[in-house]
């Protein structure tokens, strides 16, 4: 059976001030989730146009992406995917329409929000955007029609009917707080930028069955149009005919094995990989600027075979750490279970490209992530912020494009990183809680010799044997000063590991008490390597604290090579 022919996928950059006229007649359609966007995700918006607002008043700012089915030249548009950013837009424009004090720039604005009636037509006002039947009037009662911000930000629970009307008005009342503190000429520039400056990546087809199994994948289940989506169109449709059913469902196997969200990650990763460079546009503009060009319009079978698969294999791996048990690969899928417990994915892309190229050398993979391990574990105590981090995995990828392999010199740490790391460790590392638990986990695979261990315990927490708060007259006023309280209590020496929620109550025993009742699981031992120890201490004094620091950072000074 042929499979049928591929209508066209527009996409391209517009000005919002271009989309919010009469060349866009935007419907929300009835099988779409309600609104949901927060103060957050609003604030945030917000706070990312204000960001650009003072930057570069030259560079143009993205603000993601929308998916339509548009017919070209008309301006009917049903949106598929960008509901919440369009939804959210169109409330601040309102917003800003009912802060302006002059009117004729109030019906400026309000032309984003409706297209204007033409009286000697007899066509009535339209709003631009038209929401799912059951908020839609609502939508344009209180937020579409001028002037009636300041009543809806009024509107108690009982008045408003959904979640998604709840939602309307939180974040106009919201956006409405924050911007009656600006002063008027600077939400005009705001506007302005809006307007001129900041483009949605608009993203087209003719209807739901034109863009080959893309919306039928959507469709079937119930999931909103991803980046993915659209490139499997692209790069499925330029298979030849007999061979496209054949990748298109190798596709959407590796997108099932995989999970729809690890999957949409795995082509953020791929793109880091190919152009070592950080994203600066949406992943529909730069990927198949960046990765796709050197296989379209004529090799997609290529892209699937040398890329997608054995990349979205190496993130399996991964991802379930199951290299072959014995010798090195033990040790492999150690590295990896202890690189998935950081709090960030910027090291995936370097760690992929190794599982992917050098997936059977047991060897080489040992020695990669264990140099990967000490330095994603160097930016985690010393809090090293996203920029930086992500520029020096960059210049690891250019260094292993260039052969450097296990010699790459991104991997050193320097003598001030060094420095920086070991007096991390020897600080207050309790009080952030990526690094107390990554680095008590760490040291308790080490203390119980088993480099690859791993707990099921669905609780793990971070315990103080010195407590924070102690009760008045306990042992521990008289074994620690307030200075010596101070100095050690949220320090490596002082904390264990307990597969248990917190107890205040328990927390504060006195030693003794503690280690028998709190210390201990119900068979009277201890589940970590780490919690034992201190099993054997008969008492818990600032001498004890200090040994104990002195060995852990040892323990991890050593690991990490950090001399």
């Amino acid at each position: 059976m042929s499979q049928p022919k591929l209508k066209p996928i527009d996409a391209g950059e517009v000005q919002l001030g271009k989309l919010f006229t009469a060349e866009y007649d935007f419907t929300i359609p009835d099988y779409q989730r309600p609104y949901a966007w927060g103060k957050d995700e609003t604030l945030q918006l917000l706070d990312d146009l204000k960001s650009a607002l003072e930057g570069d008043l030259d560079e143009p700012y993205f603000l993601g992406s929308v998916v339509l089915v548009k017919e070209k030249g008309a301006p009917s548009a049903e949106v598929i995917d960008g509901q919440q950013r369009l939804t959210t837009l169109t409330i601040l424009f309102a917003v800003l329409r009912d802060l302006a004090h002059d009117a004729a720039l109030r019906a400026d604005i309000q032309k984003f929000v409706e297209e204007p009636e033409v009286l000697w037509d007899d066509q009535p006002a339209r709003p631009r955007l038209h929401l799912r039947t059951r908020d839609a009037k609502f939508f344009r009662e209180h937020i579409q029609t001028n002037g009636a911000v300041p009543s809806l930000i009024r509107l108690s629970d009982n008045q408003v009917k959904t979640d998604a009307q709840k939602s309307i008005r939180d974040n106009a009342q919201a956006l409405f707080e924050t911007l009656s503190a600006w002063r008027p000429e600077n939400r005009t520039r705001l506007l302005k930028m809006m307007a001129t400056r900041t483009f949605l990546v608009v993203v087209s087809t003719p209807d739901l069955n034109s863009a080959y199994r893309i919306f039928s994948v959507m469709n079937s289940r119930g999931l909103p149009l991803t980046p993915p989506d659209i490139f499997k169109s692209q790069v499925v449709g330029s298979i030849p005919e007999r061979e496209r059913g054949d990748y298109a469902e190798l596709w959407e196997d590796l997108e099932e094995e995989l999970g729809r969200e690890e999957f949409g990650d795995l082509f953020l990763y791929i793109r880091t990989i190919v152009a070592k460079t950080r994203a600066v546009r949406s992943l529909l503009v730069e990927f198949p600027d960046q990765v796709l060009k050197d296989y379209l319009p004529k090799r997609g079978s290529r892209f699937v075979d040398s890329i997608l698969e054995p990349y979205a294999l190496a993130d399996l791996r991964l991802i379930n750490q199951d290299f072959d048990a014995g010798g090195q690969w033990d040790n492999v899928n150690s590295w990896l279970k202890r690189l998935v417990q950081l709090d960030n994915d910027d090291w995936r892309p370097a760690a992929l490209w190794a599982l992917k190229n050098h997936k059977d050398d047991a060897a080489f993979l040992d020695t990669f992530l264990r140099k990967l391990e000490r330095l994603a574990a160097s930016f985690l105590l010393r809090r090293i912020y996203t920029t930086p981090r992500v520029g020096r995995y960059l210049e690891l990828l250019k260094q292993l494009d260039n052969g450097d392999g296990i010699n790459a010199g991104a991997f050193e740490l320097t003598d001030e990183e060094k420095m920086e790391t070991r007096a991390r460790l020897d600080g207050d590392i309790y009080l952030v809680n990526p690094v107390r638990k990554y680095v008590l986990l760490r040291l308790d695979s080490i203390i119980a010799s088993n480099p690859g261990a791993s707990y099921a315990h669905k609780i793990i927490t971070v315990e103080h044997v010195l407590p924070q708060k102690p009760k008045h007259a306990s042992q521990w006023l008289r074994d620690f000063t307030d200075d010596q309280r101070a100095h050690w209590t949220h320090r490596l020496g002082n904390l264990v590991l307990l597969n248990r929620t917190k107890n205040s109550e328990a927390q504060n025993y006195d030693f003794d008490v503690k280690k028998s009742k709190y210390f201990t699981s119900s068979k009277g031992s201890a589940l970590f390597a780490l919690t034992t120890q201190v099993l054997s201490y008969e008492e818990w004094t600032p001498e004890v604290v200090e040994q104990r620091q002195v060995e852990l950072t040892k323990r991890m000074t050593d690991e990490w090579e950090l001399y």
